[in-house]
């Protein structure tokens, strides 16, 4: 890691042995020009000193570790993919052939660290040079930032939205993140830890008071800091399981969600009680976190009951762990003597009952109140039958809590009695937060999803019906002839399975699963599980299957037509997109239905797929599509009475629907959010919002706000003219041929890809729990979309977040011309829709690489199948490029992104070796060199390109 002419490199240690360098006494000497304009101070300069004190640590490290052999090799791939880079040197390529043929497996495996070790340290100063910033625009009191709750707040004020109705929008609202496993997030927590670390110590640099001691600590600190980074394994070394996933999910909780979501509805109320006509009201807990992990079982044959309720177990075990700190905390703080401060009868009752009999304690009646509390916690941890691995303390003989609400009484009981007795300010502190950490997470800690294939639940159904004598060919029927047997059976009350009939083992297992979502919701309250959600959905039988699957399980009673879940259809292919209106309105016409609907309080959530659709119909038409979908929704949804929820099934990369969150959700149809909204956050994308506190709290913040004003504001984000509307349709039907053309209607684009991409590395080493494909085989059709967004990611071309776009605005530019090229500037300036998704096409088509591209597409051995696809892909991208810059008006990418082209300007230098690394080991793998070093450096290679990209899957 040295000093080289690129920006954002960093530089070499300084040679101790070197003479100095002696000034230039020809150079003339600067005069300062006294009529320029005072220099504006440089905001990045402290991100470039850190970038170049990680970079000249790690380089520093490597040799000392390594030898300076392997660091000599690093320097002359950095700088040989840099020329190549810039320049497409043949002779760079040929140099970089040469190096990399020659290296040694354990030579290849050391640089990979160095490289994914540098663009993870780049990601930890990036991420500490934002907080710095917001930390400074705070301090500076400049007005508050878009996407901050004090701007949401005020503008809901400066509208002339009154208490009440904000009360009411806040009572019905729904801020729902909801965390998927992911396969290209493989990295251990102890790696995420030495980086939590490696942030902290920058963070403590940047304070004002620090001595020449505390100066030279902290540098010893940095470097001892990044020396365990670098003797830590980044990845584990065997196939992650779904208890691995479920461990990795919960990793946040502690970083970011159990402290910031309290604290996030805290300032909410401390803001709206600076106002006279908010007089005392309480925010209720709108923030709630989902999961999919353990619950989604679509084309994941490792989840099932057991799976579930072990996700169950951890869950819990996180929330009463926090909750037992807390207490401990609490019993620690609060030393009030009832001798000096009077306190309620009914914390005096709480105190007593604790029977704690400790003599230190005995005039403390708030301590010995809160250890009657640690000790109920104790009982209930051990009722649950949870691991004490983490338990701070012993029942001592307490009952335990029958539900949460019965533990949010005693801490009631707390509080009211400190404010009742001149201690309010007392109870604003951690009892506060702990307060409404067990309103958000119960003893839950998650919504945990159920998600199955709308094929899966049709075949259970079918061989229900068919051995209960009810109908033998049910998947033969029509649509009418299935919904009216499905019908009829949400009617009868009799069950349709019978523990005499031997069932297939499909069958059994999703009656297990289903079974075990009746216990998991019976032992840890109804929140614990809420939705069933059926992927591939495309009829309304689709959703009375679940309907009748759940009856088995007393999950819907047709005794008193309560059903228990919200039954959620997914549509994700842009056919049943576009068919998503007419498919709700046929359910909701359906009789069936209608009191299962009312049993929900005429609620229903829609789940939308960015994802699948995307791979079915390219980017254009995906976003389109979804956009068109949650406008006809709103309108089908007013016309039968019924509140709508979104499901956004983003997905970290602009291809899977990525993307900022706050402009995303501000962007929305007016009613398509109205006050509830669920986001996937999913892989690298949940470490890069939520592994540091700071950011986290800030990413709720701004969907949070953006919620808030989505629904509550008018806005014009989602409407559109009528002729914006029709001009996008012509658009968009011009991407999906284009892009269609390429990837179903090219001869041999198939191998092509599974060829020139890292596919099939990921699909066979062990990346993630969950198969590539939903069927064997390499159809593109059967896989599912993260790897196929993720491996057009690895090799820098990104193609699904761009392609198809050039080819349509340019025939439609050649058809209508100048006045073509005008609609196209207004709509991009009027319109925000347009412009938020113009904004992520120039994000990703700035991380894109052709001259990377090409080294991937150099993998297919097939030359006039190589000649034949990567043509059309390199046209496409120079069309797609010039055509966004057209409607832009800009020179070049990212000119309104700053922020962005500074980040690429400072890692890519050395992301692009791990690219070419990649190549060579993919050569080497399909070569027949499948030794474990090889395999792992395949891993390395991904995790640090993932990295060093952020948002690529």
């Amino acid at each position: 890691m040295t000093e080289m002419p690129d920006k954002g490199a960093p530089p070499r240690a300084p040679d101790k042995d070197a003479p100095p360098r002696a000034p230039d006494k020809d150079a003339p000497p600067r005069v300062p020009d006294k009529d320029a304009p005072p220099r504006a101070p440089d905001k990045d300069a402290p991100l470039r000193a850190d970038i170049r004190r990680l970079g000249r640590i790690l380089g520093d490290t490597v040799r000392r570790q390594e030898g300076g052999e392997i660091y000599t090799v690093v320097e002359a791939v950095r700088q040989t993919a840099l020329r190549f880079h810039r320049d497409m040197d043949p002779g760079a390529r040929d140099e970089l052939d040469e190096i990399l043929t020659h290296l040694s497996q354990h030579g290849a495996i050391q640089m990979i660290r160095a490289f994914s070790y540098f663009s993870h340290l780049a990601n930890v100063a990036e991420d500490q040079h934002h907080i710095r910033r917001t930390r400074a625009h705070e301090l500076a009191e400049s007005a508050p930032r878009n996407g901050s709750i004090p701007l949401a707040l005020q503008r809901i004020k400066d509208a002339g939205i009154s208490a009440d109705a904000l009360e009411n929008a806040l009572g019905k609202a729904l801020l729902s993140p909801v965390l998927t496993a992911h396969p290209t997030e493989v990295r251990r927590r102890s790696t995420l830890d030495r980086e939590r670390d490696i942030a902290r110590i920058l963070a403590d640099g940047d304070r004002m008071d620090l001595t020449p001691e505390d100066i030279e600590d902290n540098a010893l600190a940095l470097e001892r800091a990044i020396l365990m980074l670098w003797q830590t394994s980044i990845l584990r070394r065997n196939r992650l399981g779904v208890p691995d996933e479920i461990n990795n999910a919960l990793a946040y909780y502690d970083y970011t969600f159990l402290t910031e979501i309290p604290r996030l509805h805290a300032m909410i109320e401390d803001i709206l009680a600076e106002g006279d006509a908010w007089n005392g009201r309480t925010v209720p807990s709108f923030i709630r976190m989902g999961s999919w992990v353990g619950g989604d079982r679509d084309g994941h044959p490792f989840v099932d009951a057991e799976t579930m309720a072990h996700a169950f177990a951890l869950q819990c075990d996180k929330a009463i762990t926090h909750y037992e700190r807390q207490v401990e905390a609490l019993a620690s703080e609060l030393s009030i003597d009832e001798r000096l401060v009077p306190v309620t009868n009914e914390l005096s009752a709480l105190a007593a009952d604790a029977a704690d009999m400790s003599p230190h304690r005995q005039g403390e009646p708030y301590r010995r109140a809160l250890v009657g509390i640690a000790n109920r916690l104790a009982a209930t941890r051990e009722a649950l039958d949870l691991s004490t691995r983490h338990s701070h303390g012993e029942a001592n003989g307490a009952a335990p809590y029958e539900n949460v609400a019965a533990f949010q009484n005693d801490l009631e009981t707390i509080h009211t009695s400190l404010v009742a007795n001149g201690s309010a300010l007392l109870a604003k502190g951690r009892l506060r937060d702990l307060r409404r950490a067990v309103d958000v997470f119960g003893f839950h800690l998650a919504t945990l999803d159920m998600r199955q294939n709308a094929s899966v639940h049709e075949v259970v159904v079918a061989e229900l019906l068919e051995k209960a004598g009810v109908a033998a060919d049910y998947l033969e029927k029509s649509e009418e002839e299935r919904v009216a047997i499905l019908s009829a059976e949400l009617e009868d009350p009799r069950l349709l399975a019978s523990p005499f009939i031997a069932y297939s083992e499909r069958t059994q297992k999703e009656l297990a699963i289903v079974r075990q979502a009746a216990t998991m919701r019976a032992r840890y309250g109804e929140r614990a599980i809420q939705n069933a959600i059926i992927s591939n959905a495309a009829a309304p039988s689709d959703v009375l299957e679940v309907a009748v699957i759940l009856k088995e399980v007393g999950l819907y009673r047709p005794t008193d037509r309560t059903l228990l879940l919200n039954i959620i259809p997914l549509f994700e292919t842009i056919a049943d997109l576009r068919a998503a209106p007419a498919i709700m309105d046929t359910l909701f016409k359906t009789p069936a239905y209608k009191p299962l609907l009312e049993s929900r309080g005429h609620f229903q959530e829609v789940m939308l797929g960015y994802s699948d659709s995307n791979k079915d119909g390219g980017f254009l038409t995906s976003r389109w599509e979804v956009f068109k979908a949650e406008h006809a929704l709103v309108d089908v949804f007013e016309a039968h009475g019924v509140a709508l929820s979104l499901f956004h099934g983003r997905g970290g990369s602009v291809g899977r629907g990525g993307g900022p969150s706050y402009e995303a959700i501000v962007a929305q149809p007016p009613g398509a959010v109205n006050g509830a909204i669920r986001i996937t956050e999913q892989g690298e994308t949940i470490t890069g919002k939520y592994a540091n506190p700071r950011l986290g709290r800030r990413n709720l913040e701004s969907m949070a706000a953006a919620t808030l004003e989505a629904t509550l504001l008018p806005h014009e984000g989602g409407s559109a003219p009528a002729e914006f509307m029709a001009v996008m349709d012509d658009l968009s039907e011009r991407a999906f041929q284009a892009y269609r053309t390429l990837v179903y209607g090219t001869e041999g684009f198939t191998e092509y890809f599974w060829t020139s991409t890292v596919i099939d590395e990921i699909a066979n080493l062990n990346i993630g729990s969950r198969p590539a494909s939903r069927k064997a085989g390499r159809r593109i059709e059967d896989l599912r979309a993260i790897p196929w967004v993720f491996s057009w990611s690895q090799c820098r071309v990104m193609l699904p977040g761009w392609y198809g776009f050039g080819s349509a605005v340019k025939t439609y530019l050649d058809e209508t011309g100048d006045e073509g090229l005008a609609m196209l500037r207004r709509m991009a300036a009027e319109w925000p829709y347009l412009h938020t998704l113009l904004s992520n096409l120039d994000m990703v088509l700035a991380k894109t690489d052709i001259a990377i591209a090409s080294r991937y597409a150099e993998l297919v051995t097939d030359k006039a199948l190589r000649d034949r696809v990567f043509p059309q892909i390199k046209q496409e991208r120079e069309m797609t490029i010039e055509m966004l810059l057209l409607i832009t008006e800009r020179d070049e990418l990212l000119a309104d992104n700053q922020l962005l082209a500074r980040s690429i300007r400072n890692r890519f230098p050395y992301l692009d070796p791990l690219n070419h690394l990649q190549v060579e080991l993919l050569r080497r793998h399909r070569h027949g060199q499948s030794d474990d070093r090889v395999v792992h450096g395949i891993n390395l290679t991904i995790n640090g390109i993932a990295a060093g990209l952020r948002n690529s899957g």
